[in-house]
């Protein structure tokens, strides 16, 4: 079986990733795709689970023989993508595919799956919220920070390249949202 694949793209600290995890536990037939990324785990992070964690040479070395979907150097150095292997493991278990990745991958997968992908787009309510947010984590240092502020002005320029666009002032109504526009999707 081959299923639909749902985009989920937002710039970071939107509230996507809270989203994409309440439709995961839902009664609607979704699996995360896992990201591969070449940057350090976080203490909170499991490999395999979160993202799959490869050096910056193994991550290189997946692109050469193309082992990618879709993948990104989303910071010098710093790569992120979607394994092919992924797709297949999902569809093998009769689900449809929940990607929860950057603005400009979204963007890419998308415009390759174009009628079988749905592509969301979570946009903060203005930028001022989404650094209050950044801020609240109180993981990123003050130029960690800045450029992911810097890189969220810039996003928010793909807006257009998404089908839906969800903006989460409050969690529980964009969740509802987004079910609603997976579901009809889906159907």
């Amino acid at each position: 079986m081959k299923g639909k694949l749902i985009i989920f793209s937002a710039p970071s600290g939107s509230g996507k990733t809270t989203i994409v995890k309440r439709l995961l536990a839902s009664d609607l037939k979704l699996e995360f795709s896992i990201s591969a990324c070449s940057r350090q785990k976080r203490e909170s992070e499991v490999d395999g689970k979160d993202y799959y964690f490869l050096s910056p040479e193994a991550f290189k070395e997946k692109i050469e023989r193309n082992e990618f979907l879709e993948w990104e150097e989303v910071y010098p150095g710093s790569y992120y993508g979607t394994l092919l292997s992924e797709l297949n493991r999902i569809w093998e278990n009769g689900n449809h595919v929940v990607f929860d990745v950057d603005v400009v991958g979204g963007a890419n997968l998308k415009e390759k799956f174009n009628k079988d992908a749905m592509a969301i787009f979570v946009m903060p309510p203005s930028i001022q919220h989404l650094e209050e947010r950044l801020r609240g984590r109180q993981t990123e240092s003050e130029e960690t920070l800045k450029k992911r502020l810097d890189k969220a002005t810039q996003e928010l320029t793909y807006v257009d390249k998404f089908d839906e666009i969800v903006v989460n002032d409050d969690l529980d109504l964009a969740v509802e949202e987004s079910y609603q526009i997976v579901k009809s999707f889906i159907e």
